[in-house]
């Protein structure tokens, strides 16, 4: 071994050996299989710190399955179709100076070749290749042979094969619905086309229709049955507002409403008709007619409306909306008389129309005298409003003065009279984003309602009730999700498959549009297994409908598959077998922001397109990965690629890290300090093995093993059960907690103790045990312990019973938590003792400790019942009160334990006086003076009476 770890020396001699050997290769054979995958990058950056949590996992978890004996499969391809990568190019063209800065100053892309990448094809091909070499620079156990990007012409018969098989299952339908539009790009947008607003959905608002005269002044609203309240509608005075004909289902109208509003409306169904500018003010003041109640209203001024929010114009509910009522109150001092507004607005009879059982007649002046909000700007008023809102939607019921729909709850009416308001002609469904929507390109986004547009029709019932026949069948990681996933699967509607700009493959039935990039990539996982035979050889030209539907889906025939591809039988047999080994897919490990659009769409088109038997099997989702507490950004920074990490920190560090630094659906934070401290822990083991292994230590087990020998091989078996557990559920923080940080303490106080001569054994363990987690530093370990093969492919600590050892682990409990209190005792009281005597627990004591340590295993440990059960003992009556006293102090402490402390000590089972004399030598060595026991049953030397406080595994302690 080097004398020192120079991390990268010892990655890329093993990685070139990984890669040497093919040890990575899977082909199938007798062996169980696991077949993992994760989300390919999208390549418009390098990779970062977010991908390197992802795909670290995926790796841990199948070095892991490797290790354990699985036929481990763990492919990876690139993703590229869409519109980013287009927008790039053209950005790169233009110079734009932010793109410029961010991809030169994060990404650490030269100038002189950045300015080159001035095209789509140019940018895939060098991104491909940086992120290869970035994956491979980590020691990912990827097979390589099986990679692809989107825009392969290879993969893209295979996309036209899976669209073909939708379209024939009327899965793919044309027609016209809201879909998320960039008017620039003239395209509909997806999560990965988008800039701001990732999170946005598209909601559909009731459009109310008051009118003056001959005019309509449309208000949107998510609670139309508040319209039965609204006292007034709010105008800002400062916007922009125009008079436009919008012709709609044969029904021609005149509408007045914000230039913003007019813009959004052009992308709806509706045709609309620009007919004059209007000025805000001459809109104020005037009487409206509510649609629903005939009741004649006021327009009032208010700055605090915006031109992008629904119509530019709001109705006002002052008794339950307390943003209103503020509003309202705001103005009864104000001179209105500008806009011919000369009446007292305390006239305003306020409306209450919805009966909630928390509150009164107005429920939303009650809120703001409850959080007593100032004004508008009060924050208090947001927490006001959110109240009234919850308990009127679960609780409300509506009023007498709602006519026939009085007695409906609030949480019911929406649809209902959304459906009465369209039939009467008296409102509309507009279609507007929970937040704004920004594209990569720049530009706001619209709600685009497109014609002729072709959709995957997820809203098909039938399709969904197999997609949650599929998720209750497969394993959800962590479980709490499977009902997030459900829900989001009842939320899904229809979405936009195709698009008009970008790359991709074009619709096969329509070849006008281009598949989107979410549609293309649902069952790639698939393609992995083909990908090895079509870089062998196999033409594009003979990847045929037949060729897929034989070794997909196992349709047709052999001989029919050979003679319309043009591939051999022989091949079509072997590519078929390889599916049929593979397939399913064993887990899908992903991040949690593909919840709701990636990871649906892959289990959709999976039970759509294959056999319940070739579902998959499970998913498991990790969160997001911050930087110094900032959001990473590809686009804008900051960021921290994978390259820049393991340039910086090496390979095993920064996987050591971002495992260790949160838990599955926690966020991570990259920080700086954190990784220094895992690159101390990393030089710290590669010193103590080489310490080890240069010593010469061989084997210990079968020697003359005393108390802390066999200690450390049951806290060994400990730390082995505790890290397979956790990786079985993905929870690598806990995992490395085990296998690394807390092996590494008994490691210490094992030598500590004078332990010595398992130190080959623990190593050759712990090695193993780390090597999915540090798989470079643990090859160069093995090897040098004299190894023939690779650590990677050596078999994985499983847990040995006939290793664990209650006795050893209570006596070393006793020793330790002794030395620490005698240490306290002397670092408080500053003493320098001459003689320490220790008191063990007297005999009663012990038996209760027993006693609660049972009931707490059995669930049922409580100071009553623990009482109650310990009197019903006649020797135990003896102890009067102290029994009471003790068996508080017991509950206390035994509930409070950790999990692992209770596991140790629930077969409590050791003689105290014994363990303690015959570690004597010990106690002397690190306190300095003589020390003797005694045992508070027979305590012949007691000058002080500190036995009366001896408690099981805490002796009492007098220093002299």
């Amino acid at each position: 071994m080097q004398q020192d770890y120079i991390s990268r020396d010892i990655e890329q001699k093993w990685q070139q050996k990984w890669n040497e050997s093919g040890v990575f290769e899977a082909e199938p054979d007798e062996r169980e299989k696991f077949f993992i995958t994760i989300p390919y990058p999208y390549l418009n950056g390098n990779l970062h710190a977010g991908h390197t949590r992802t795909f670290t996992i995926g790796d841990v978890v199948a070095r892991h399955k490797r290790m354990h004996g699985y036929n481990v499969l763990y492919p990876m391809g690139f993703h590229v179709t869409g519109t980013p990568i287009v927008g790039l190019a053209e950005l790169i063209q233009n110079q734009d100076p932010q793109t410029m800065k961010v991809y030169s100053q994060f990404h650490g892309i030269p100038m002189e070749i950045l300015t080159g990448l001035d095209t789509p094809e140019k940018i895939v091909e060098y991104f491909s290749v940086e992120a290869e070499r970035s994956m491979r620079s980590i020691g990912y156990s990827v097979d390589w042979r099986r990679k692809f990007t989107t825009t392969d012409p290879t993969y893209k018969k295979f996309i036209e094969w899976q669209f073909n098989l939708l379209y024939e299952k009327d899965l793919i339908v044309k027609g016209s619905h809201p879909v998320k539009w960039c008017p620039n790009d003239n395209n509909p947008v997806e999560d990965h086309d988008i800039l701001h607003g990732e999170e946005a959905t598209i909601v559909d608002y009731t459009l109310i229709k008051f009118k003056y005269d001959d005019i309509v002044l449309p208000c949107a609203t998510l609670r139309p049955e508040t319209t039965f309240g609204v006292t007034n509608l709010w105008i800002n005075p400062d916007l922009e507002h125009v008079k436009i004909k919008v012709t709609f289902e044969g029904r021609e109208e005149f509408w007045v409403v914000s230039k913003e509003a007019y813009h959004k409306l052009t992308f709806t169904d509706r045709e609309v008709e620009f007919i004059e500018d209007v000025d805000a003010r001459s809109l104020i003041g005037i009487k409206v007619k509510n649609p629903l109640t005939g009741a004649e209203i006021i327009t009032l001024p208010a700055s605090f409306v915006k031109g992008e929010n629904g119509s530019g114009i709001v109705m006002s509910v002052p008794s339950h909306a307390p943003y209103d009522y503020l509003a309202v109150r705001d103005l009864y001092d104000k001179d209105l008389s500008e806009y011919g507004i000369t009446e007292d607005l305390r006239d305003i009879k306020f409306i209450s129309l919805i009966k909630v059982p928390e509150f009164g007649e107005l429920p939303a002046i009650e809120a703001v005298e409850q959080f007593n909000v100032k004004d508008q700007k009060d924050p208090k008023a947001e927490e006001a409003t959110k109240v009234v809102y919850r308990r009127e939607f679960h609780g409300g019921i509506l009023k007498e003065n709602t006519g026939k729909y009085a007695g409906m709850a609030v949480s019911k009416i929406k649809d209902v009279l959304t459906r009465d308001l369209i039939e009467q002609g008296l409102g509309e469904v507009f279609y507007e984003f929970s937040e704004p929507v920004v594209c990569r390109c720049g530009t706001p986004c619209v709600v685009n309602m497109v014609k002729g547009q072709w959709f995957l029709n997820y809203s098909n019932p039938e399709w969904k009730d197999k997609v949650y026949r599929c998720i209750e069948n497969m394993d959800i990681i962590p479980e709490e999700l499977r009902v997030e996933f459900n829900n989001k699967v009842d939320w899904l509607k229809d979405k936009a498959c195709a698009r008009k700009k970008g790359l991709g493959t074009l619709l096969p039935f329509d070849k006008d549009w281009l598949i989107e990039s979410l549609g293309d990539s649902t069952i790639y996982m698939s393609y992995y297994i083909v990908a090895k035979f079509i870089t062998e050889g196999i033409g594009t030209e003979q990847l045929v409908p037949a060729l897929f539907d034989y070794i997909l889906l196992g349709k047709g025939t052999v001989e029919d598959a050979e003679a319309q591809s043009g591939v051999s039988s022989e091949i079509l047999g072997q590519i078929r077998n390889d599916f049929e080994y593979w397939y399913p897919v064993d887990l899908r490990s992903s991040g949690k922001d593909l919840i709701p659009n990636h990871l649906l769409f892959f289990l959709f088109h999976h039970v759509a397109i294959f056999d319940e038997d070739k579902w998959p099997r499970a998913i498991a989702i990790n969160g997001f990965v911050s930087l110094e507490g900032k959001k990473m950004s590809k686009s804008k920074g900051p960021l921290l690629t994978l390259n820049d990490a393991i340039t910086n920190y090496g390979a095993d560090i920064s996987r050591m890290y971002i495992l260790s630094s949160a838990e599955q659906m926690q966020d991570a934070d990259w920080k700086n300090s954190g990784i220094e401290s895992a690159r101390k822990q990393i030089d710290r083991y590669y010193k103590l093995a080489k310490d080890i292994i240069e010593s010469g230590a061989t084997t210990g087990i079968g020697s003359d093993m005393k108390g802390i020998d066999r200690w450390m091989l049951s806290r060994l078996q400990q730390r082995i059960l505790e890290t397979n557990e956790a990786l079985d559920t993905i929870r690598t923080r806990h995992a490395l907690q085990n296998s690394f940080f807390l092996l590494l303490n008994d490691l210490k106080w094992y030598q500590k103790r004078g332990g010595s001569i398992l130190l080959y054994d623990i190593l050759e363990t712990w090695v193993r045990l780390m090597a999915p987690f540090t798989p470079h530093v643990c090859e160069e370990i093995w090897e040098a312990m004299g190894k023939d093969n690779m650590v990677s492919l050596a078999a994985y600590p499983v847990y040995d019973e006939t290793l664990v050892d209650n006795r050893a682990e209570f006596a070393e409990e006793l020793i330790g938590s002794t030395v620490s209190d005698i240490d306290e005792i002397i670092r408080v009281t500053k003493l320098t003792p001459q003689k320490t005597i220790l008191y063990t627990a007297p005999e009663w004591k012990t038996n209760a400790f027993k006693t609660a340590l049972s009931m707490q295993k059995e669930g049922a440990l409580n100071p009553g019942a623990l009482i109650k059960g310990l009197m019903s003992n006649p020797e135990m009556r003896r102890y009067g009160k102290e029994v009471s006293k003790f068996a508080q102090k017991l509950v206390a402490d035994i509930t409070s334990m950790s999990e692992d402390t209770f596991n140790t000590l629930v077969n409590f089972d050791l003689d105290e006086k014994i363990a303690l004399e015959e570690n004597i030598d010990f106690f002397e060595k690190e306190i300095g003076c003589p020390v003797e026991v005694y045992s508070a049953d027979n305590a012949e030397y007691d000058p002080e009476n500190k036995a009366r406080f001896a408690f099981p595994l805490r002796p009492a302690i007098y220093l002299e």
